[in-house]
């Protein structure tokens, strides 16, 4: 089976699984969220499986259980280098048949829920679900360098030493009322 061209109704009605890894530069989007010039050398992990749930009095929930990790070299926001981060992604997907039942179901329910298609494309949604899934602020547990905490100036020093001009004017009017 295509992760790529996914059959999603016949995926989970066998129970199906697929796993596999890339390349980070077959995932371009992905790809775009690294720091540096060069694509990191790790690949990212995934594992789709397809599941069917019984209804009593209806049709069965058609559902895709998504996991995947990658390292992903990102920016440190506290030192501004490099850090290997860990993104994983792990979430299930239900299936319904058309836009409408989806944004009826997707208001009142907590689940994911997406339409389902013969021709559907996995390994985006699970780019999408990585990207999703990216920190928010990337940090070292402790930066590989030493960081300056205080700034000077030496401008702001010199300029701190010459007398207030503000401090001149209320001399000259103290001195005035003598």
């Amino acid at each position: 089976m295509d992760p790529q061209h996914l059959d999603l109704l016949s995926f989970a009605r066998e129970g199906l699984a697929l796993s596999g890894e890339a390349a980070l530069a077959d995932w371009p989007r992905l790809a775009l969220e690294q720091h540096g010039q060069e694509l990191a050398a790790g690949a990212v992990h995934w594992h789709l499986q397809g599941r069917a749930v019984a209804q009593a009095g209806a049709a069965d929930q058609i559902w895709l259980d998504l996991r995947a990790t990658v390292q992903l070299p990102m920016q440190c926001q506290r030192c501004l280098t490099t850090v290997l981060e860990d993104v994983c992604a792990e979430r299930s997907f239900r299936f319904v048949a058309d836009e409408a039942t989806a944004a009826a179901l997707d208001d009142e329910s907590e689940e994911d829920i997406l339409v389902i298609s013969r021709d559907f494309d996995a390994l985006a949604l699970v780019e999408d679900e990585l990207i999703l899934a990216l920190p928010l602020v990337p940090l070292h547990e402790v930066c590989p360098e030493v960081l300056p905490m205080s700034v000077s100036d030496p401008e702001f020093e010199a300029a701190s030493e010459r007398p207030n001009p503000f401090g001149v004017l209320a001399g000259l009017k103290t001195g005035a009322s003598k």
